[in-house]
């Protein structure tokens, strides 16, 4: 039984919970991990690294069917769906043998099957329905994950109407495409359908796409992908799904009013719920909120000893927001000094479609409904050079900050390698550096970064290039 003794067990090998068994495997704890799929979890084999392939292959579709306007030519221009999915399969398959290196590396014990609370500092796994070990340790993080949100009447069926991880695995490229739901998720699956020659409608039930970005982001956002082809259903709602033996009419309602349209396929992306299920919290002190587990700064539950990290817990649901919880929980669990509780307002958000999008920190409408003054920045792509050069002119990037302290409250990004930049926001907040440092840090050229350091001399009227 000592083997099944350890220092801290961790249900689920997501990128919030391999990462805690490894960090707590670096501190010296004797760690374990369960796993009942695939190691690294949804993110790593059927989320942000699978669709990122798919995206990859779509902007290089795009870029070819543009050759000229680079002097190049290039005849024939196809792709093969079968070769693109394969593709995105294998680099969430190499990935996934990257984990299991790397726990096996760090000494981390794998079990392989679902993993429950069964008691004070006890876990069970059962594989197949049968039971393949108790375990034991002082603490548990709970690393579960979340899956597709579904309502009544509108459940996916994975053949007609896909979740996420369908439209990973599509059996068939779509002609007419409607997505419900504008956020991150359906947005790139919009994008990437699009970009291969789907007639793609979008219905968001908020009143613009994107809803959680900045403002003027999503008014951008809007008019570039109905440039790029796509139909756009804001403030409005999918009532019923009529399924024929290869189509779907679709009944939307928008300002009272109903449409129905008929395409090929649906995918759902409508939110996600916590897994909650057949983890063991029946006769614990955790509370659950809405299918999410509530923790406290140090992502403790209400049970002792038991904690929960990542999709598992609140917005926002990123997998690197689950990555940096692991290393506050453990760290704290270890004693060491100086850990810091997750500042939500330094997480970056990042929107892999075309143009991509990124953020960090607060918009400018709701700095301003904090009750901050405000210095507002932009910068267009259309006024960089590499931009220029690159092909790429499409896009701005805005930053905000407060006028009295010079405190950046937030930078919000639409355009080419935008998801890579906002990392230098990032830094600036996390350092709480103001508008004084970034002003005089000396940005590189030619640079996409270049716009970074514009946007916010914009902000103080000392903007050189616009």
């Amino acid at each position: 039984m000592s083997d099944n003794n350890f220092d801290l067990i961790v249900i689920g090998s997501g990128p919030g919970g391999y990462v805690a068994a490894i960090r707590a495997a670096q501190l010296g704890l004797k760690a374990a991990v369960i796993e009942r799929e695939h190691l690294g979890g949804i993110c790593l084999n059927w989320g942000c690294i699978p669709t990122k392939a798919l995206l990859r292959s779509a902007e290089i579709f795009r870029n070819m069917q543009h050759a000229e306007s680079y002097g190049l030519s290039a005849g024939a221009i196809s792709f093969d769906l079968t070769k693109v999915v394969a593709r995105s399969r294998a680099v969430a398959n190499q990935l996934s043998n990257g984990i299991k290196h790397l726990l096996k590396k760090n000494k981390v014990t794998v079990f392989d099957g679902s993993g429950s609370l069964n008691g004070p500092g006890k876990v069970k796994v059962v594989k197949d329905g049968q039971d393949v070990a108790s375990l034991t340790a002082n603490h548990i993080i709970l690393a579960t994950g979340a899956r597709a949100r579904t309502f009544p009447g509108l459940e996916a069926d994975g053949k007609l109407v896909w979740t996420y991880r369908d439209a990973l695995l599509p059996n068939t490229m779509p002609k007419r495409l409607l997505v419900v739901g504008s956020g991150a998720i359906g947005i790139e699956f919009a994008s990437f359908f699009n970009a291969l020659g789907a007639e793609v409608t979008v219905v968001e039930v908020m009143d613009r796409v994107l809803p959680v970005e900045d403002a003027e982001i999503s008014a951008f956002a809007r008019k570039s992908f109905e440039k790029q082809g796509m139909k756009i259903l804001t403030s409005s709602t999918v009532r019923s799904l009529k399924k024929a033996a290869n189509e779907v009419t679709v009944t939307v309602e928008s300002k009272g009013a109903t449409q129905d349209i008929t395409v090929d396929r649906v995918i759902m992306a409508v939110g996600i719920v916590g897994n909650i299920e057949n983890i063991g919290l029946e006769g614990t002190k955790i509370v659950v909120d809405k299918t999410h587990v509530i923790v406290n700064e140090w992502l403790e539950t209400g049970e002792p000893g038991v904690y929960a990290i990542g999709d598992l817990t609140g917005p926002p649901w990123l997998a690197h927001k689950a990555s940096h919880e692991a290393i506050i929980c453990v760290e704290k669990i270890a004693g060491l000094p100086h850990v810091h509780p997750l500042n939500v307002r330094n997480i970056p958000g990042c929107t892999y479609c075309h143009p991509q999008v990124a953020s960090v920190g607060i918009t400018e409408a709701k700095a301003k409904e904090e009750g901050h003054q405000v210095k507002v920045g932009h910068f267009p792509f259309i006024g960089n050079g590499k931009a220029i050069a690159l092909g790429e002119t499409e896009g701005f990037v805005k930053t905000v900050f407060d006028a009295k302290t010079g405190e950046l409250l937030g930078a919000h990004m639409i355009g080419a390698e935008v998801t890579e930049l906002i990392q230098g926001y990032m830094v600036g907040k996390t350092l709480e550096t103001t508008e004084a440092e970034l002003i005089e840090a000396i940005f590189p050229h030619p640079t996409l970064s270049e716009m970074m350091h514009e946007a916010v001399l914009d902000a103080y009227g000392r903007a050189i290039h616009f």
